[in-house]
């Protein structure tokens, strides 16, 4: 019984797993801040677009 609870703490298979999901959930934080701080430009982008398509349907 001992042994088995020893083999649970040195036990290192899981570790990788762990490290990759944290590093993971870093990479989304810092995407959402980066769209949070581009928030304003990404808006009047797409604002541009639909001006150009209604423009283009605008014309014969």
């Amino acid at each position: 019984m001992v042994d088995k609870l020893k083999q649970l703490v040195v036990e290192e298979e899981g570790q990788g797993m762990t490290e990759y999901g944290l590093v993971l959930g870093l990479i989304a934080v810092a995407v959402v801040g980066a769209l949070a701080m581009l928030r304003e430009e990404i808006i009047e982008m797409f604002d541009d677009v639909v001006g150009i398509v209604q423009n283009r349907e605008d014309t014969p």
